[in-house]
């Protein structure tokens, strides 16, 4: 019996477990949403499609399970390149129906026609064109295979009319999900044991490789007396209920951390590809476990390189290992670490209630939320104060935009994770010009009932922007951003929506945002002067922003350079 392709791909995607397919309407994908609309697939209309990107992409990182988006020709498509960007960087299984226009205008400079494989071959781990009916379901599970294996965004392309193109190939194509388990030659494992009992102050730095590992880390921390450092895609699996985790390094790390990797004498990286090679040990010996050997000594050169999961490494490590008894290197970093959680609450505390800090709303949602909350954030300083003041319990899960950095990130995502686990609470920490970029799909919060809880973090500017110019000695330019009144905006969409302007009214207005059945919005009015502090202020830092200042009270701005100065370094 011969089936459209249309009603093919989607037969393939639901056999593949895909619930959701996220996008707008229309034109060259007509009659691919006619057929998921037969379907047990809920398409999920967004008003942007980058919205749609992000939030299939969200749905697939929490899940690890399948999820769709359809862009029409041209346009339609395109604009979910950004979103898809950030999904794929994730590791996030996701399929896109990239369609183009008809066949017999391919070439021909026809309105719309976009080459779709140039544009998605360079984020995808497959990209392909239906070519014949009789590849359609061949092609679909090979794109949904590689997305659930390679763990990526996988594209298939179609033109419009090939969708009602019929095929009765009846072959049974599939997808399968294997998971093999890699662990290093014997000498190698060998090899790795001398270096660790050489070792007098060990650290191990984890990262979301080891997501499956906590057990494993801890019992080789244990042994070898070493602290734990993450990296800060795995704060959610190492962070919980770990008496040896010390944070993180890196610019947006704490200073245990950071101290623990500066001194350190053997740093074995386990599962991470942390990209900045600055924040790697300068005389240590390093030795690196990865499933993928092209991460071997990528970002750092290192003494030992081995391929395997992280687990299974550990397990057969372990009984090669002598116990250290040497507790004053662990004990040390830990003890600062504690230190540093102290630092972050004292940070949040101001006696004019006039003012928030945006530590003092993130500590709030940290205290309100529910034990099993899901946190996205928009990349800048709403990303970082989610890493820091938000602790993690072994249920609450996190996302953020670290590999690719892009704004607008937080609610989309949020919107895909709602949609998958409708019981939890899930609340994007966005900067107000995080929101206003995509400020459309609030709208979407309203008409497909997503009960999302969003905090603005709103100081009226391009905060982490602003930062960056401050540190370089460049007088802030072009940041400022003239905002609404968020909570009013959410109400005349017919959202719940709540403004807060001072500390006092701050703990009220969280409970109340936070009870809320359906979508809310709060938006809170936080300090602009409040900067992202490294774990350690360089030198040069101090230096360039003095520089800063000194342009500034040039320019009129003095009560403004005082504010910085109070806000930050002298409280």
């Amino acid at each position: 019996m011969s089936k459209s392709v249309a009603k093919i791909i989607t037969e393939t995607l639901q056999a593949a477990g895909a619930k959701r397919c996220y996008g707008v309407a229309g034109d060259t994908i007509n009659h691919f949403t006619d057929e998921i609309r037969k379907s047990d697939i809920r398409w999920v209309h967004v008003r942007h499609e980058e919205v749609g990107g992000f939030a299939a992409g969200g749905e697939a990182y929490m899940t690890g399970e399948l999820a769709l988006c359809a862009g029409s020709c041209g346009p339609g498509s395109l604009h979910f390149v950004n979103g898809l960007f950030e999904t794929h960087r994730n590791g996030a299984p996701v399929v896109m129906i990239a369609s183009n226009i008809a066949r017999n205008e391919e070439g021909l400079g026809f309105p719309q026609e976009v080459d779709q494989k140039a544009i998605y071959q360079q984020c995808s781990v497959f990209c392909e064109k239906i070519n014949h009916p009789d590849q359609a379901r061949r092609i679909t599970a090979m794109a949904a295979q590689a997305a659930l294996t390679k763990h990526g965004l996988a594209v298939i392309i179609v033109n419009g009319d090939m969708f009602t193109e019929t095929s009765s190939d009846a072959l049974a194509w599939s997808v399968h999900r294997p998971h093999p388990v890699t662990v290093p030659a014997p000498t190698e494992l060998a090899e790795l044991a001398q270096m660790i009992d050489q070792a007098q102050r060990p650290v191990i730095y984890a990262g979301i490789g080891a997501r499956k590992a906590r057990p494993e880390l801890i019992a080789l921390a244990e042994k070898i007396r070493a602290p734990i450092v993450h990296t800060t895609r795995a704060k959610e699996f190492i962070e919980p209920d770990n008496p040896w985790q010390v944070g993180m390094t890196g610019i947006l790390g704490n200073r245990a951390g950071m101290e623990a990797v500066a001194h350190c004498d053997l740093m074995l990286c386990l599962g991470t590809d942390f990209a900045y090679t600055q924040f790697y040990p300068d005389a240590a010996k390093i030795a690196q476990v990865d499933i993928d050997p092209a991460a071997i000594g990528r970002r750092a050169p290192v003494d030992l390189g081995l391929v395997g999961d992280v687990a299974a490494t550990v397990q057969a490590l372990l009984p090669q290992l002598a116990p250290h008894s040497d507790t004053s290197w662990l004990r040390k970093a830990v003890e600062q670490y504690h230190k540093d959680l102290e630092g972050y609450g004292r940070e949040a505390r101001e006696p004019d209630p006039s003012l928030i800090h945006p530590q003092a709303l993130t500590l709030a949602l940290n205290s309100h939320a529910a034990e099993d909350a899901i946190f996205t954030a928009d990349a800048g300083s709403p990303m970082v104060w989610m890493l820091r003041q938000i602790r993690a319990k072994g249920q609450r899960r996190f996302l953020t935009s670290l590999l690719h950095g892009t704004m607008a990130n937080a609610y989309p995502q949020a919107i895909g994770i709602q949609k998958a686990y409708p019981e939890r609470q899930v609340i994007a920490m966005c900067g107000d010009g995080g929101l206003s970029m995509l400020m459309g799909d609030l709208l979407t919060l309203r008409q497909e009932n997503v009960p999302i809880k969003i905090a603005i973090y709103n100081n009226s500017t391009l905060g982490f922007v602003e930062m960056e110019q401050r540190v370089e000695g460049l007088l802030d330019a072009f940041t400022d951003l003239e905002n609404p009144d968020f909570g009013e905006v959410a109400r005349a969409i017919g959202l719940w929506g709540q403004r807060v302007e001072t500390a006092t009214d701050l703990p009220q207005a969280v409970t109340d945002w936070l009870a809320q059945p359906g979508p809310a919005v709060l938006d809170v009015r936080t300090s602009r002067m409040e900067l992202v502090m490294p774990p350690k202020i360089q030198a040069a830092q101090v230096a360039s922003t003095a520089l800063f200042g000194a342009k500034a009270v040039a320019k009129g701005r003095t009560k403004e350079v005082v504010d910085l100065l109070a806000d930050n370094f002298l409280r």
